[in-house]
């Protein structure tokens, strides 16, 4: 497994933006997919974007297309996630996350090693 820590968190208003970071260590990174998840309260875990390792191809939710980012410092062993234009529907628990394999992947349970997560409360 991998150890995955999150920051760059906070609070910020509608519109604004924030970039999250997801520090690595463990199995050598680069060499796996990773992606970044969020859960609201009330609601279940749910996919916001995914990066493979190889190619650094994307796959972002409808939800966030054309509003955030996902991208990877192999050298640092960093994984982000910019966030622009943020909504208050986009408050919640942040989780970056990896996997084994080549591809990126949708499902949180093809992910077998997670952060503790890092709040993003967007007021309106």
């Amino acid at each position: 497994q991998v150890q995955l820590v999150e920051s760059g968190g906070g609070l910020v208003q509608a519109g604004g933006s924030l970039r999250l970071s997801c520090a690595a260590s463990g199995r050598t990174f680069g060499r796996y997919p990773m992606g970044w998840f969020r859960q609201a309260p009330g609601r279940e875990r749910e996919f916001v974007a995914a990066i493979n390792w190889f190619s650094g191809s994307t796959v972002l939710a409808d939800s966030v297309k054309g509003r955030f980012s996902i991208s990877r410092d192999n050298a640092e062993k960093t994984l982000y996630l910019q966030m622009n234009n943020l909504k208050p529907e986009d408050t919640a628990v942040y989780y970056c996350a990896a996997r084994p394999g080549t591809m990126p992947a949708l499902r949180r349970d093809e992910y077998d090693s997670w952060g503790q997560g890092t709040q993003v409360t967007v007021s309106s």
